[in-house]
């Protein structure tokens, strides 16, 4: 809260808004808000039922001003009705819920905003109002805008918020059913980036042959896991390509460890859990690929069983998947029978797949990535 005996030497502003999400326009209005007064107050007001949690978007605008000392950042979380016509005592409602931030001091001198409430609201309040760019000129940006085209209109995303709209899109299945050699293929036509399988670049680095894997392993596997979808998700959000594919996730690594071992640490099923609601997609590739033996594989006989394992997995952690199988041979294009019938199938498969991943960058956001 401000303190109480406020110098009133300085001049203050007031800004509120939902920032459902925070873009360029909303910092547009806080700089400029920010040159005119010696102290801003930031109001981050949210309800429980908006598709960003509002913890995520009062960290994002404190965390982006951080280094500001003159910007005061607060978290407003009451369940305000949204429009006049919501409440007959709306203005008043809104009214004691700002001054609640303030007790024992006077309001800011100026409220400043760009939307055409701030006139009536300003007035209730009884403070002055300086509109900036509601007309949209300086910066044509809206959120409703961003939360209808994410993908596309990402670039009016500041860097903090970016990685929170990444496209996220795994591909996961059995033993030796194509995923990397899909993961990398997809990555290459899109221009961005991909998760190799984690758990085979640590195995290979600390020459792990499959057969003497140990329970002990499990949990770097899986730290190593996040981390690296971590990273790349910055990565890909900071390149302003937005999209990210993953060859395998964490559900991978609850599924063998209880296969070799007869139980998951919980703290992996948790993680597992929560990152498998975020993802964009999961795709799920059937074991109707030629076996390629290596080092790291051993379940030849199992893939069957293990892909209704992996099936089951992503239906109980409620995840967006769509199951990929690789064409028949009479499924694939006839200008491509020319050519070797396997390698036009697997084409097949992946002109299928980036059908999908299109059809994923025109969606709209929704609540899967919060």
């Amino acid at each position: 809260m401000p303190e109480k005996n406020r110098s009133r030497d300085k001049t203050t502003g007031l800004i509120i808004g939902k920032f459902l999400p925070f873009h360029n326009g909303h910092r547009h209005l806080i700089d400029s808000a920010r040159r005119q007064v010696d102290e801003l107050f930031v109001l981050v007001c949210t309800l429980q039922r908006e598709i960003i949690p509002g913890a995520v978007r009062y960290n994002w605008i404190r965390e982006h001003y951080a280094d500001d000392p003159g910007v005061r950042v607060f978290h407003n979380t009451d369940e305000n009705p949204q429009e006049p016509e919501e409440h007959p005592d709306f203005w008043n409602i809104w009214d004691r819920s700002i001054r609640r931030f303030f007790p024992g001091t006077d309001l800011p001198d100026v409220l400043f905003s760009s939307e055409h409430y701030g006139f009536p609201l300003a007035e209730r309040l009884g403070i002055r109002h300086t509109p900036i760019d509601i007309d949209r000129s300086v910066v044509p940006i809206s959120g409703t805008a961003i939360r209808a085209e994410p993908y596309r209109l990402r670039q009016h995303l500041p860097d903090i918020v970016r990685p929170y709209f990444v496209k996220k899109i795994v591909i996961t299945g059995p033993e030796s059913c194509g995923k990397t050699t899909l993961a990398a293929r997809l990555a290459e036509r899109f221009a961005t980036g991909w998760a190799p399988e984690y758990a085979r670049e640590y195995l290979e680095t600390n020459n792990v042959h499959i057969d003497d894997l140990r329970a002990d392993h499990i949990p770097p596997i899986a730290r190593g896991h996040a981390d690296q979808e971590d990273r790349l998700t910055t990565a890909a959000a900071t390149n302003n390509n937005g999209l990210l594919f993953l060859d395998t996730d964490l559900i991978v690594t609850k599924i063998y460890a209880r296969h070799y071992f007869g139980a998951c640490p919980d703290w992996i099923r948790k993680e597992a859990a929560t990152r498998a609601r975020r993802y964009d997609l999961q795709i799920l590739l059937t074991p109707d690929v030629p076996w390629v033996a290596d080092d790291l594989r051993n379940l030849a006989h199992e893939r069957t069983n293990m892909f209704h394992e992996f099936e089951s997995e992503l239906k109980q952690h409620g995840a967006r998947y769509i199951v990929l199988p690789l064409p028949t041979a009479s499924q694939t294009s006839a200008g491509d029978h020319a050519g070797d019938p396997l390698e036009n199938r697997f084409n097949a498969r992946f002109d299928a797949a980036v059908t999908l991943v299109q059809e994923i960058l025109r969606e709209p956001f929704s609540e899967r990535g919060a």
